[in-house]
């Protein structure tokens, strides 16, 4: 790599590594220990896994006069790669009180000062340029973790604490919406043929984006916008919780295991739906995005509605056909707007076919469920490494989803990202689009 190229990349690593310590600014030691379900980890533990990786897939293997900052951080931090020794049992990281958040923040600045001397002074080719971009991105998924694990965190305690007092840097007041131009939904209408799908490889991707592959589909439509609040209220009031005809077997169950009636985080006071957000309890916004709902309740309304959920390729086909098109793939409500909450759409950003701002917004707000079950594209393999382990072992029981989020870096998401998560699972800012046959 040229000198310009080393600089380049040390600019990102340096970009990504203050966004994270940006995110937890506002936190307590306290705030940061606390581990509020198996699902969720620490912050504290995610700032030293992020560190972690960049130290056992770049430094101890590449570096041969790196000083290890502790031993026993190769096993307490390790999340899930086997091959590299037996992790750290998940549901129990919220139990190491030490090391201490002061270690850890050692810790990560030992890392930061490794990185850069290496990117500065050591011979740096492709493939290692390549892993350290991985190990970005990597930190990028746990930026999103970090505040979708605080949220859960804060959620638990009875007096519903925000994330930031005020309309601070971290987080900007969601604003009250006019009610005059909110979007309208429509359907995007995308016509029978082969399509290209997946990652060229040509940018950054991760492994399961890949490879490249053609599929026929046959005509179909999809919604302008996401589903809202208040269309999601109308189910609720319509009983839909209640009605059995509605939900997939493994939903019904879960709705009668887990005596879910609303979404995770909303909440009833004195009549009135409220839900938590990270500035804490908020009167439910009718014309935002619905959000925190599982693949179950996105399902179960999408057909209560007359429709079902869009199928991964739907997903991308639009993206691209329409997304692309008008410029706005790199659009939407995310991380770097502030908001760290979904925000109402509105008809400039949806019309289709609109000569105005951004045209249908598919990205951003929330992570859309699909109907898709998270399985390897034709051709697909795993690296045989280490580093193989990071998407393929986890294609099985889970779901796709796509579009990124408001808490999603903006540098992050693309039209090709998979995402992927149980269907029980609610506590990332999940919402619903709805889409049909084009009969």
């Amino acid at each position: 790599m040229s000198l310009d190229e080393r600089s380049a990349l040390l600019i990102k690593y340096q970009s990504v590594r203050q966004q994270t310590e940006r995110i937890v600014e506002p936190l307590s030691a306290e705030d940061l220990q606390i581990q509020s379900m198996p699902d969720a980890s620490p912050g504290k533990w995610h700032l030293a896994h992020t560190s972690w990786f960049f130290e056992t897939f770049i430094l101890q293997p590449h570096c041969p006069d790196y000083d290890c900052f502790h031993p026993d951080f190769h096993h307490l931090f390790n999340s899930y790669y086997n091959a590299l020794g037996t992790p750290f049992a998940r549901p129990q990281r919220g139990l190491l009180s030490r090391p201490s958040l002061e270690q850890v923040i050692s810790y990560r600045q030992h890392i930061d000062t490794e990185i850069e001397r290496w990117l500065t002074e050591e011979q740096v080719d492709g493939d290692l340029a390549n892993l350290l971009v991985l190990g970005l991105n990597h930190e990028q998924q746990h930026q999103e973790l970090l505040l979708t694990d605080i949220k859960h965190g804060l959620s638990i305690n009875p007096m519903a604490p925000p994330y930031t007092q005020g309309d601070g840097e971290q987080l900007k007041q969601m604003p009250q919406q006019d009610r005059d131009d909110l979007a309208e939904l429509t359907w995007l209408r995308v016509p029978e043929d082969t399509y290209t799908l997946g990652s060229d490889g040509k940018a950054f991707s991760f492994d399961n984006e890949g490879p490249a592959h053609q599929r026929y589909q046959p005509a179909f439509r999809i919604a302008s916008r996401l589903v809202t609040n208040a269309e999601y209220l109308t189910f609720i009031n319509e009983g839909g919780y209640e009605q059995s005809r509605l939900w997939l077997s493994d939903g019904w169950a879960y709705v009668n295991q887990s005596g879910m009636r609303a979404p995770l985080y909303w909440r009833k006071v004195e009549g009135a739906w409220y839900e938590f957000t990270l500035s804490g309890l908020q009167p439910i916004n009718p014309d935002a995005p619905v959000c925190h709902v599982n693949f179950y309740e996105a399902d179960a309304f999408a057909t209560w509605a007359g429709f079902r959920l869009p199928t991964e390729f739907e997903w991308e086909i639009a993206a691209w056909l329409h997304c692309q098109k008008s410029g706005a793939a790199g659009r939407g409500n995310m991380l770097d707007s502030g908001h760290l909450h979904p925000q109402a759409e509105h008809d400039e950003l949806n019309a289709p076919g609109s000569s105005t701002v951004d045209g249908p917004q598919l990205l951003g707000n929330v992570w859309q469920w699909t109907s898709s079950a998270y399985q390897p594209y034709p051709g697909f393999r795993a690296s045989a490494d280490a580093v193989g382990e990071y998407n393929g072992k986890f294609m099985c029981n889970q779901m796709v989803l796509r579009g990124g989020s408001c808490v999603t870096p903006r540098s992050h998401i693309r039209i090709s990202y998979r995402n992927f998560f149980y269907p029980h699972q609610a506590w990332q800012f999940t919402g619903i689009r709805l889409a049909g046959d084009d009969l």
